[in-house]
């Protein structure tokens, strides 16, 4: 019985000094990946099964044959279990990778919900208060003349054409958001689809007195949904304009490298702050007072660019936004035809 007992102390003490080791070496690697703490973990075990077998063959007396049998018995099952412990760390290091990523866009789309509500609420609110009051002027007859009337009638319109705008952008966004876009995917020339747009955009550069400079040449042919992709480049034209100042400039070019073809439209805007070049795209961010535009403009409640990043990307691309000199630069990148 005190043999045992003996027998049991050095092999424990034997473990006892790798487990020591080996918990300190967690401690050390407590940055890295779950994977690696396992693995760290199992070889301590095995460490402490073959110290204790080591130390108690040693105490034994076994022959050289035999403490390499017992050796190399252990080392097999190490070795099934150090497979099998790297193989399910893996697994768990991604599974938790993957749960953190989740939580993470869970509270970004919860937290871009709440404020595309707050933005669109505000931006309702005050066009809707302008067409309460003015209809009940016109009802009241506290406005009589001709020429007050029309004015009343003519911002009635302005304002719902501005309500209309935002409500289809907001259905356009949702759609995008819910998955529920569906492209109906051709060969699309980009120079006519950029001559529509610039033809659609020329009445409000002209009104602020603002440029609009297209390339001759060397537009390339893509594969994308028109509708989509007229909205794109729109949108995109629309946002250039709006915030470039008077007597500015915008212009748009496009070309083709390797299988991509990009499209890019630059303005004179004075450029971006850099902290906010990777929020410009997120939902109802405008940025800076300077960069937001006035209630009774052509503004889009800040979903204008969100809406261009949601459809390049149903189009397989990207948009990416720079500043250059005197402003900046948005670049779409897309399939070619």
């Amino acid at each position: 019985m005190r043999d045992l007992a003996l027998i049991f102390a050095a092999a424990l003490a034997a473990a006892l000094g790798v487990g020591l080791l080996g918990a300190l070496t967690l401690r050390l690697l407590r940055d890295r990946s779950i994977t690696v703490h396992v693995c760290v973990l199992l070889t301590t075990t095995v460490g402490a099964v073959v110290a204790g077998v080591v130390v108690v063959a040693r105490a034994m007396f076994l022959s050289p044959h035999d403490l390499q049998v017992v050796l190399l018995t252990v080392a097999a099952a190490a070795s099934v279990s150090l497979a099998v412990g790297w193989y399910f760390g893996r697994r768990l290091a991604t599974a938790a990778v993957w749960a953190d990523q989740a939580r993470e866009r869970e509270r970004r789309v919860e937290k871009g919900r709440r404020d595309l509500v707050a933005w669109v609420s505000h931006d309702l609110r005050t066009p809707l208060a302008g067409l309460r009051a003015m209809a009940e002027a016109l009802e009241d007859r506290v406005v009589d003349d001709p020429a007050t009337v029309a004015e009343y009638h003519r911002r009635i319109r302005t304002q719902t054409d501005r309500m209309t705008r935002l409500v289809d952008d907001l259905f356009e966004l949702s759609r995008i958001n819910a998955g529920a876009l569906r492209l109906t995917m051709s060969a699309v020339p980009l120079g006519e689809v950029v001559s529509d747009a610039l033809s659609g955009t020329a009445p409000l550069a002209e009104a602020r007195r603002i440029r609009l400079v297209a390339a001759e040449s060397g537009w390339p042919t893509v594969r994308a949904s028109e509708p989509e992709l007229a909205r794109v480049v729109g949108n995109l034209l629309l946002n250039a304009v709006r915030y470039t100042p008077s007597d500015g400039t915008v212009r748009v070019d496009a070309g083709r490298e390797r299988d991509a073809a990009w499209l890019a439209v630059a303005d004179t805007c004075g450029g971006i702050p850099e902290d906010d070049l990777p929020l410009l795209f997120d939902v109802a961010f405008r940025g800076e007072p300077a960069r937001t535009p006035d209630p009774g403009g052509e503004g889009s409640g800040g979903l204008g660019l969100a809406i261009v990043r949601g459809l390049v990307e149903a189009h397989g691309g990207r948009v990416d936004v720079q500043n250059v000199v005197g402003g900046c630069r948005f670049v779409v990148h897309l399939p070619v035809a």
